[in-house]
């Protein structure tokens, strides 16, 4: 459906970095560029606005997205926050690096009640491309945040709308390498208009409660990611304790599984103390549940995960 409201919407744009303002020396390096170069307002002057859509824009952070900290994701749930509850806002655009799109989009789903689009977009392709991917996916992703019926945190890129709790990069250097997985995408944008697949994403019931506690935290619970694989020892594991982390997630292998000298030293640590989820290493399906197993199972990504297992303990906490 089109947007046919004749109110002009007022969208928020912020940057934080990524590819999406990254440049390159020539036209034709799509992989051998700086991330994070350009401004936020430089990449808007790069698409044509719709006259019915009016634009602040903020500079949350300015870094390539495989450096992403807790301390960057507070300050944009702040900022995000801070829009959302301003009642002449309709909507927030976030520019993003796509290395960890899918793990700021997914913390962004725990900890905003958004009534009103967050939407996330990206670049696999420098700004400074001669096929450069970035225009096209930020002018989706603003006429997306500029649908009334839109809310939620959700991503857009190659015309795809993925809900932010499903999307994963599923491929290192093509355009189209974000993925819904098994879930399938919210929708697309095609020539300007949305085709909806499914609903809109709801934010958990505790979103707001979680996202005080984060931004009031003085520091955050240490959780790491393991993988089984053949020849697996828990030795890593077994360290856990000592070097003060609090919470594993293991990428197990196929449904779960775990090597059992790897499964021997989780459960060690897990009767210490240390909090132990098991994913998967696979790229699709979820871990389903194994009867007699000690270790919890979770059927997020070991990434996410991990996000969602340092909220767990930071509300413990």
């Amino acid at each position: 459906m089109k947007q046919t409201s004749k109110v002009p919407r007022r969208i928020v744009v912020l940057g934080t970095g990524g590819t999406i303002a990254g440049t390159a020396q020539s036209r034709s390096d799509h992989v051998g560029y700086r991330s994070a170069q350009l401004s936020v307002e430089s990449l808007l002057s790069t698409i044509e606005l719709p006259d019915a859509v009016s634009f602040e824009t903020e500079q949350v952070a300015q870094l390539d997205s495989k450096d992403m900290t807790f301390h960057v994701w507070r300050e944009l749930a702040s900022r995000c926050r801070h829009w959302l509850d301003r009642e002449d806002i309709d909507g927030i655009v976030i520019t993003h690096g796509t290395d960890t799109l899918e793990e700021t989009a997914f913390f962004l789903s725990e900890v905003l009640d958004a009534q009103k689009p967050v939407v996330l977009t990206c670049a696999m392709r420098p700004a400074t491309a001669l096929s450069q991917d970035g225009p096209q996916n930020l002018a989706d992703a603003v006429t997306t945040a500029s649908l009334e019926q839109a809310h939620g945190v959700v991503v857009v890129a190659s015309g795809t709308i993925h809900s932010g709790r499903d999307v994963a990069k599923q491929h290192t250097y093509r355009t189209d390498a974000l993925t819904s997985g098994d879930a399938g995408p919210l929708g697309f944008i095609e020539d300007g208009r949305l085709r909806l697949a499914r609903p809109w994403p709801q934010a958990p019931a505790d979103a707001t409660r979680v996202l005080q506690r984060f931004i009031a935290a003085q520091s955050f619970p240490q959780v790491e990611i393991l993988m089984s694989h053949a020849d697996a020892s828990g030795r890593l594991a077994l360290a856990a304790p000592s070097l003060g982390i609090h919470g594993i997630v293991v990428a197990g292998t196929g449904n779960g599984t775990i090597h059992a000298a790897l499964q021997d030293a989780l459960l060690t640590v897990q009767n210490e103390g240390v909090k132990v989820r098991c994913s998967t290493r696979c790229a699709h399906g979820h871990v389903l549940h194994q009867a007699g197993s000690m270790i919890e199972t979770t059927p997020l990504s070991p990434v996410k995960a991990r996000i969602a297992l340092v909220l767990e303990l930071l509300m413990r906490a």
